[in-house]
């Protein structure tokens, strides 16, 4: 019964991706793809902080890393102008050197990630945040400085992700650059989530595990600690990097104060909410803290203490800040495994009740004809 209610709900799931852009506006099928982006991002740090137990407060970082490098790789340079560089690349190319690129910054940052622990490494990660937004806001060739520089659009096989003076119909909805990069950004959390649950699920995630609850024991038993740390590091950069590449094809802009202390600590907030270790959980909890400003600002006049756009109170953004901050103490005080622990444990409860009841064991009891 329980198989058999799994599979009805992936098919659900399935169903609402795939007629999801031929309902939704615009507006919608951003706030959704910034909320894959950040599933993404959130299921790298996940596999860092939640599986392998080191804390980071930089992974803004590397999403920036990403997000410029695709728009240095793929845009044409300019001969006058404001003097932007770029080496032109095929787009496919140039976001896959940009996730590399994130890579190699974080195999930069891996012999301090594999050495420190605890808070000393989420304080020295915390410094990639300054240190990259001050390299963002002065490398004007490469990131357009403060004002940021635009995103060249992706184009896969003669196929452009962008709003075309002609856009295909299909089923009288015409599709544009959204609903384009909808199925874009959905195959890209798909082959991320599925490869995250590979690894946690094959011997690596065993080590990562055993890293985090007994260090001592995981080196006793021969696990090199140092070098998985440095590797889990590397690993969950690429993760943000590729967040980042998806956050400037949505965005179409690319701006250096978007990746900044705010967002490194809503990711924290999305693991923690969504539940530390599990790839779903990371889903769950992106989606929770990317969603949850959109619905405040587009249902204020319906939520009490909420105030609307260009009114005094407070605000949707700052509404979300509160509750994420009251969803986090809530989470790690009587949720631990997060919104997905719950949701897993109710869908566990939901399964006994519903499963037929096992025949009862009659047991041998001795009649006075069976004693003699």
């Amino acid at each position: 019964m329980s198989k058999i209610i799994t599979v009805l709900w992936w098919v659900l799931v399935a169903a609402g991706v795939v007629i999801a852009p031929f309902y939704l506006d615009g507006i919608w099928l951003q706030d959704g793809l910034f909320a894959m982006a950040a599933a993404i991002g959130a299921i790298g740090l996940n596999l860092l902080t939640g599986a392998t137990g080191q804390l980071s407060m930089g992974h803004a970082f590397f999403l920036a890393v990403g997000a410029f490098g695709y728009v240095y790789f793929a845009s044409v340079p300019e001969d006058g102008g404001h003097g932007l560089g770029g080496l032109g690349l095929p787009t496919p190319l140039a976001a896959v050197l940009a996730v590399l690129l994130s890579g190699v910054a974080g195999g930069v940052f891996s012999p301090i990630a594999g050495r420190l622990k605890g808070a000393y490494l989420g304080i020295a990660t915390l410094a990639l945040i300054f240190i990259g937004h001050f390299v963002m806001s002065n490398a004007t060739p490469v990131t357009g400085g403060h004002n940021g520089r635009p995103v060249p659009p992706m184009e896969l096989f003669g196929f452009a992700f962008t709003d075309t003076p002609e856009p295909l119909v299909i089923a009288g909805v015409p599709f544009g650059a959204l609903e384009r990069l909808w199925f874009l950004g959905v195959a890209l959390l798909v082959g991320a989530g599925l490869f995250a649950r590979g690894v946690l699920r094959g011997r690596p995630g065993r080590a990562m595990n055993t890293i985090r609850d007994h260090e001592i024991a995981a080196g006793v038993m021969g696990v090199p600690v140092t070098r998985y740390r440095a590797g889990v590091f590397v690993l969950s950069s690429m993760y943000g990097g590729l967040a980042g590449v998806l956050i400037a094809l949505v965005f179409r802009q690319t701006v250096p104060d978007y990746f900044g202390l705010i967002l490194a600590l809503s990711y924290l907030a999305m693991i923690i909410i969504g539940g530390l270790g599990s790839v779903a959980g990371a889903v769950v909890g992106a989606f929770f803290v990317s969603m949850l400003p959109s619905l405040f600002t587009r249902y204020s006049d319906a939520l009490p203490l909420v105030a609307p756009t260009g009114q005094e109170g407070v605000g949707a953004a700052e509404a979300a800040q509160i509750l994420y901050g009251l969803a986090v103490v809530v989470v790690v005080l009587f949720l631990p495994g997060g919104l997905f622990g719950l949701f897993t444990r109710l869908r566990l409860r939901l399964t006994r009740r519903t499963a037929p009841a096992s025949p009862a064991k009659h047991a041998l009891i001795p009649t006075p004809e069976t004693r003699n």
